[in-house]
């Protein structure tokens, strides 16, 4: 099956589906200049899915979100940045309840068609009243080009805004998906792993849709790691308001499986600008890990490369030490027979039934470490499954956001 088209639209990204609108603007969180609100709108109610954060301290706009999914119809996605309204207690709470209300009551929609995402520093009271004042100016600026601005408002430490949006044929309409999302630091597979907000003008069941996220997400979210840590605010949203008029989307049609398809495309790009737009990334490098005995081997193989300082340091360093991913390979937990081992890079054989290939092959994956984007592949020689991950380096430059990040 072909690729579907693929449309840049200058950045517009969740306002390229039909009939959704979206603004950004500064309202005072962060410092004069930078944008810090942003509003995405859809002409007309429809299916909402969502995936978040599996760690255990919860920001305020998940627990809000989390109970407006029940009612599975969506409308409007308000977010901020500059402030993560995480560990703030049912102050917390009750000022993403009251920004989500605000919302509703100038769309004069019901308050659970409305979320909300934060994202920032922990711990910190949420500036409502920064908010409020700012809702009005919001509202005024929504636009079907408003896309980039939106997703600018969204940004914390990332570089640069990450948009995107594709489309594709399905049961005689075009059908479009859209997306942005945020993410530079606390980047881990756990869902999610940052904050992407989707938009489609499918006509779908909430059910198909729910599947079809659910599924995109572990094939893409949660396949990247910058530095192995999950957020507390961590959201994927996807909102669909049928004005494509295709034919209802419905599971296990093959409407379904070109829609799952299309979403896992978007949710791959944006992972991958992610992982592009690491705090300190200079490399980005692609797992693939095959001849598991199960999926879930694979995927643990995968993650104890990925996050391994000494490989990711490796990496900055463009030192091809294939030991260190061998090391990792041994202790990840997994039974594996080290004489069926097999090992590439970029390509490039370097281990065969466990041993190296001796001072060629290393001078050859050498040069692959100096690429700026290369993959490793894992061959453990036990079974049919296989995982990847993309995984970056570890910079100096990582360390010093990190050691200031708060101030």
């Amino acid at each position: 099956m072909p690729k579907s088209q693929t449309a840049f639209q200058h950045g517009r990204g969740v306002t390229v589906p039909l009939g959704f609108k979206a603004s950004g603007i500064h309202c005072g969180i962060k410092k004069p200049g930078l944008l810090d609100l942003a509003l995405v709108v859809s002409a007309q109610p429809g299916p909402v899915a969502g995936v978040f954060t599996r760690n255990q301290v919860v920001a305020a706009p998940v627990l809000l979100d989390r109970r407006h999914l029940r009612h599975g119809v969506g409308r409007a996605i308000l977010i901020n940045s500059g402030n993560a309204n995480a560990c703030t207690g049912e102050a917390g709470l009750a000022a993403a309840r009251e920004t989500a209300a605000l919302v509703a009551r100038h769309l004069r929609i019901p308050t659970q068609e409305v979320f909300i995402g934060s994202t920032g520093v922990i711990g910190r009271r949420l500036p409502v009243e920064r908010i409020v004042r700012g809702i009005p100016q919001l509202l005024e600026r929504l636009s079907d080009r408003g896309g980039l601005s939106a997703a600018r408002a969204i940004m914390t430490t990332d570089l640069r805004p990450k948009t995107v949006a594709h489309r594709e044929r399905i049961n005689g309409r075009i059908v479009t998906i859209g997306g942005m999302a945020k993410g530079s630091g606390m980047i881990h597979p756990d869902m999610a792993t940052m904050l992407a907000y989707l938009t489609t003008d499918a006509s779908i069941t909430k059910l198909a849709l729910q599947k079809a996220l659910s599924a995109a997400v572990n094939e893409s979210f949660n396949c990247i790691s910058v530095d192995g840590d999950t957020s507390t605010n961590d959201t994927v949203l996807c909102l669909a308001n049928g004005l494509a008029e295709n034919r209802i989307i419905r599971e296990g049609t093959a409407a379904y499986r070109r829609f799952a398809r299309l979403l896992t495309e978007v949710c791959e790009t944006l992972a991958l600008a992610i992982c592009r737009d690491g705090e300190g990334v200079t490399k980005v490098v692609k797992l693939e890990i095959t001849g598991a005995r199960t999926a879930t081997q694979a995927r643990q193989i995968a993650r104890t490369i990925g996050t391994s300082n000494l490989i990711k340091t490796a990496f900055f360093g463009e030192d091809a030490n294939w030991g260190r991913v061998m090391a990792a390979i041994g202790r990840a937990g997994v039974p594996i027979i080290p004489s069926r081992v097999a090992v590439t890079f970029g390509g490039v054989a370097m281990v065969k039934h466990g041993v190296g290939l001796g001072l060629a092959a290393e001078r050859r994956i050498a040069e692959v470490f100096r690429r700026k984007e290369f993959t490793i592949g894992v061959d453990l020689g036990q079974g049919n499954h296989r995982a990847h991950l993309w995984t970056t380096d570890l910079s100096f430059e990582y360390v010093r956001i990190n050691a200031s990040y708060r101030s």
